[in-house]
């Protein structure tokens, strides 16, 4: 039997090559880690148990939220503010900063979180997930806690990833040198690392994104669409079609295999003119990711890791995937753009 290396084992190892190291991150990711062992365990008994349907309440994004929602994003800020290395905390599920109690120890980290991605999923037992983002703060730690420590651009992230419950549970995670998958074993209760330096292939063969609002996109986007689905691309066939509503899930499938995701802007609501997906809990972690692994991940025009965040659940439109494709999505935007300039 090969040699089983766990999250912990690998995080410590990598801990040592880092000059200056103290354990914080350390620490702080094992928490994340028993977080998601805990809200793994709901979800396996989601269908057995009273965690399932809605609790009545509405989130900061306007959305009724799920039980199984709720219960994620309380053991995510119980777990994580004991941790004693956070001075912040921010999740999808609350309209403001969530600074760590004065009574617990605190840090230099922020992590930033999506309790349970994909949460209108959860009733018919469809892949979800929890998505993180880990950043440190810039101010000086005897300071008051500024705005700019959390709504820092994704290129400032230490590490981000997510947690993905289906099947089996999956933590796929990068610090910045390579990403890596680790899988829940239930008879040992570890993450063992089972996908070792994760490479999306550079040209992939699978599209995702909800057709079904086309006709609330713009002239850039319904051409790239287009583009995949016509026998002339690169491929000199037309691209599978492949999308499940669960943006850990789609996004998992496409790293693995190769392909874009894509959540445009549209004209649906005028309150959300950039799409659905929030920048600091959604994109900028995945963006990450996929930038780790050689893809890439753009806005149409701009990296998404080099947008500056205004506020803390702005949202941003989102293409990501293999690098050429979305070196053609991001091509279409510039030809788009230089043609609306010349008008």
């Amino acid at each position: 039997m090969s040699q089983q290396v766990t999250v912990t084992e690998h995080i410590l190892l990598h801990q040592k090559m880092i000059p200056g190291a103290t354990g914080q991150f350390t620490r702080l990711f094992n928490e994340l880690v028993l977080s998601a062992k805990i809200i793994a365990r709901a979800v396996n008994k989601a269908g057995l148990v009273d965690v399932l349907g809605f609790t009545g309440d509405i989130n900061v994004q306007g959305e009724e939220v799920k039980k199984l929602d709720e219960y994620a994003n309380r053991i995510l800020i119980h777990r994580l503010s004991r941790s004693g290395v956070l001075c912040a905390m921010a999740s999808e599920e609350n309209a403001d900063i969530i600074e760590v109690p004065e009574n617990f120890p605190r840090g230099d980290y922020i992590i930033i979180f999506d309790p349970l991605d994909g949460s209108s999923n959860i009733d018919v037992n469809v892949n979800i997930g929890t998505i993180f983002s880990i950043f440190k703060r810039r101010s000086n730690s005897d300071a008051a806690l500024l705005s700019s420590d959390v709504l820092q651009k994704g290129s400032e992230q230490v590490a981000a990833g997510y947690i993905l419950y289906g099947s089996s549970t999956m933590l796929i995670f990068s610090t910045g040198d390579g990403v890596h998958g680790f899988t829940l074993d239930p008879s040992v209760g570890e993450f063992i690392l089972s996908h070792p330096n994760i490479r999306i292939p550079e040209q992939g063969k699978i599209y995702s994104v909800n057709e079904g609002y086309e006709r609330y996109w713009d002239r850039d986007t319904k051409k790239a669409l287009s583009y995949f689905k016509s026998p002339k691309n690169a491929l000199r066939k037309p691209y599978s079609g492949r999308y499940i509503g669960s943006l850990v899930a789609d996004f998992h499938r496409n790293l693995l295999y190769g392909g874009i995701f894509m959540y445009p802007a549209d004209l649906r609501d005028p309150k959300k003119p950039w799409g659905k997906l929030r920048l600091t809990c959604e994109c900028n972690p995945m963006a990450f990711i996929v930038e780790k692994a050689g893809g890439l991940a753009i806005d149409g025009l701009k990296r998404i890791l080099d947008i500056e965040p205004e506020h803390l659940h702005q949202r941003a439109p989102f293409f990501c995937g293999s690098a050429k494709d979305v070196q053609v999505v991001q091509e279409i935007f510039e030809a788009e753009a230089r043609r609306k300039k010349k008008k």
